[in-house]
C-alpha cells in the first residue's frame, strides 16, 4: 500500500477564492481516513487531487516520495469508487468485476479466485452469472465498490460518498465489511463523506473540513472529547455540544446568570477575555439530591431517540440538551444538573483552549 503526502496543496476554479486552502497532510500507509463536512466544504476537491482527476493550483502530491502531481490516474496505481454506481450494464456481476484484472493481464484462474473472494465479502456470490443492468441500485453500487477492492496491488483505494444510494438497512453492515475488508487488505483508504456516524465508524482519522479549509484531524475520540472549535464540537455528536456564554464571578462560574460551581484552581486558569463553555450531553448529568454542586434547571420538553431520550433543559437563560438513558426516569419541571468539571471544554474566540 502507500504513503501520501500533500505538501501545501491549494487549489482554486479559475479566479474564484480558493476551494481548497493550502495546507499539508501525511497519510500513512494501510490507514483508513474520512473527510468529513457539508457540501461544498473542499473535500470532494481534495480527493480529486489525489486521485489525479484535478491538478492542484499549487503544491505537490507525493505517493511513498515519488511527486505525482503532474501524473494522470493511470500513473498513480489508485482505485476509485464514485457516489453513483460506475458499472458495464451488459456485462456479467462476474464480468465486471473481473475486468480491472483482465486489463492487467492476470491468468484466468487467479481472476476467478480474486472475484470470488470479493463477491463472498460483498454478498455478492450468487448474483456472479446475472447481468448488471437487471439489478437494483444497491447492487450496482456493491459492484462499483468490488471493482475497488478487486486489485490486490493498489496504492490506495478513494471513495466519494460510496453509501449514498445503499438502503439505509444495508448501510451499517457495508461500513463493518469495508473496515474489515480494508483491515484484511492493509489498504490505505480515503474515504468522503458528509455523514459523521459513517465517518466516526469506519475511519481510524477524521479530517473535518469546512470552506476549503482542514479544522481539525484527530481520532473520533479525539474529535467528540476534544474538539479544537466550536465548529468541531457542533458538527460531530449528535446532538451536537451544548455551547455556553460564560462569565465568571468571584468564585464561581456563570452560565445563562446561573452559578456553577467549580475548583478554585479551575477559576485560576479562567481565561480573562470572553469565552463559551462547551459540554456534550452525554456528559451532562441529572443531580442527585443533595448535590453541593447540582446546578437549577427547567424541563422543557424531551425528544425520544429510541434508546436514549433527549432532554431539553434552560439553565438560567441558556438552553442545553442532556442525554438520558431509556431506563432512567424523567425528572419534574424544576430539576437540578451537574456539569462534570473534567468535561467542560474552553474557547475563546471560537478556538479550544487548555
Amino acid at each position: 500500500m502507500a504513503r501520501i503526502t500533500l505538501e501545501r496543496i491549494g487549489h482554486r476554479y479559475g479566479s474564484a477564492p480558493y476551494a481548497l486552502e493550502p495546507f499539508e497532510m501525511e497519510l500513512r500507509d494501510g490507514r483508513s481516513y474520512a473527510l468529513l463536512g457539508p457540501s461544498g466544504c473542499g473535500k470532494t476537491t481534495m480527493l480529486n487531487i489525489i486521485s489525479g482527476l484535478l491538478r492542484p493550483s499549487e503544491g505537490r502530491v507525493l505517493i511513498d516520495g515519488r511527486d505525482v502531481t503532474a501524473e494522470p490516474t493511470a500513473g498513480r496505481n489508485i482505485a476509485q469508487v464514485f457516489q453513483f454506481p460506475v458499472i458495464y450494464p451488459f456485462k456479467s456481476v462476474f464480468e465486471n468485476l473481473a475486468f480491472p484484472l483482465r486489463c492487467r493481464g492476470w491468468p484466468s484462474a487467479r481472476v476467478t479466485g480474486r472475484v470470488e473472494e470479493i463477491a463472498a465479502l460483498l454478498g455478492l456470490q450468487d448474483r456472479l452469472g446475472r447481468p448488471a443492468r437487471g439489478l437494483t441500485a444497491d447492487a450496482k453500487q456493491l459492484i462499483s465498490l468490488g471493482r475497488g477492492l478487486v486489485r490486490d496491488d493498489v496504492a490506495a483505494l478513494l471513495m466519494d460518498e460510496p453509501l449514498t444510494v445503499i438502503d439505509p438497512q444495508l448501510k451499517f453492515q457495508l461500513r463493518r465489511k469495508l473496515k474489515e475488508i480494508s483491515t484484511r487488505l492493509g489498504l490505505t483508504v480515503v474515504y468522503v463523506t458528509h455523514d459523521q456516524n459513517e465517518a466516526m465508524t469506519f475511519a481510524h482519522e477524521v479530517v473535518v473540513m469546512s470552506a476549503g479549509r482542514v479544522v481539525q484531524r484527530g481520532t473520533p475520540e479525539d474529535l467528540f472529547e476534544r474538539p479544537s472549535t466550536t465548529y468541531v464540537g457542533y458538527f460531530i455528536g449528535s446532538p451536537a455540544m451544548n455551547l455556553f456564554d460564560a462569565a465568571l464571578g468571584q468564585e464561581e462560574l456563570r452560565i445563562g446568570g446561573v452559578a456553577v460551581p467549580v475548583p478554585a484552581g479551575w477559576l485560576a486558569r479562567a481565561p480573562s477575555a470572553a469565552f463559551q463553555i462547551g459540554i456534550r450531553p452525554e456528559h451532562l448529568t441529572l443531580a442527585e439530591p443533595g448535590d453541593p454542586e447540582a446546578v437549577p434547571a427547567e424541563l422543557l420538553g424531551v425528544q425520544d431517540h429510541g434508546s436514549v431520550r433527549v432532554l431539553e433543559l434552560r439553565i438560567g437563560t441558556a438552553h442545553a440538551r442532556l442525554k438520558l438513558d431509556r431506563d432512567r426516569p424523567l425528572p419534574p419541571q424544576r430539576t437540578t444538573v451537574r456539569l462534570p468539571v473534567d468535561k467542560l471544554r474552553v474557547f475563546v474566540d471560537q478556538a479550544l483552549v487548555a
